[in-house]
């Protein structure tokens, strides 16, 4: 009996087995959920190494609680509503994220700038977000009391407003514990110091986890 055809058959199997795992690793990738967290200077590690920012960390403890998710940190130092907006489009196209956490307006704030067009700007940008099929979280921001109440209340609210009017997740501000105690920030008073981003990090977790449903177990 020739022993060609059951080599032949060999041959062929080893063709699938490589042609199946040529595919199927793409398909494993593709499977990964991306989060894009689309800030300012608070997210993009300002006077900090990049492994030493919150959003860094968040990518290292998803890695350790599943394999499903990827992070990409898309936040510009300086960014405001305004340059967020013009710039999240052409983001969404080349990140294509399952999770948008929005992280923006401190700046428009630090510079006074009108709240009715900050939230529109922030709308806009959930509105944007939604449409091109991601879910999105937003992050609370505070100003410093010295801008007074007449501006710094309505400023500090927006946030808790659009969260309830487009029923989204909200953190409700991203430095929580950390903006009070001044050894935990910078020389400026606005940017929490390396040692604080894990904090920073645990006020984003348990929402996020929400949003995962991860529970917000770290392990």
């Amino acid at each position: 009996m020739s022993i060609f055809p059951d080599r032949n058959q060999a041959v062929f199997r080893i063709i699938l087995l490589l042609l199946w795992a040529l595919f199927s690793l793409p398909t494993q990738a593709q499977d990964k959920q991306t989060i894009v967290v689309f800030g300012d200077s608070l997210s993009a590690g300002y006077r900090m190494e990049q492994e030493q920012g919150w959003v860094h960390l968040l990518a290292q403890r998803l890695d350790e609680v599943s394999p499903d998710y990827k992070v990409v940190n898309a936040s510009v130092s300086g960014e405001t509503t305004t340059g967020g907006l013009s710039r999240l489009p052409a983001t969404l196209e080349a990140s294509k994220p399952d999770i948008v956490i929005l992280e923006l307006g401190g700046n428009d704030g630090l510079r006074g700038l009108p709240v009715a067009n900050i939230k529109q700007n922030l709308i806009r940008m959930v509105e944007l977000s939604q449409a091109a099929g991601a879910r999105v979280i937003l992050a609370g921001i505070q100003i410093p009391p010295n801008y007074g109440a007449r501006y710094t209340a309505p400023f500090t609210s927006q946030f808790a407003e659009i969260a309830q009017d487009m029923s989204l997740p909200l953190i409700p501000f991203l430095i929580d514990g950390i903006a009070q105690q001044r050894e935990l920030m910078q020389d400026d008073g606005i940017h929490p110091k390396a040692e604080a981003q894990s904090m920073v990090l645990d006020n984003v977790w348990p929402v996020l986890a929400e949003v995962l449903e991860l529970g917000s177990s770290r392990s």
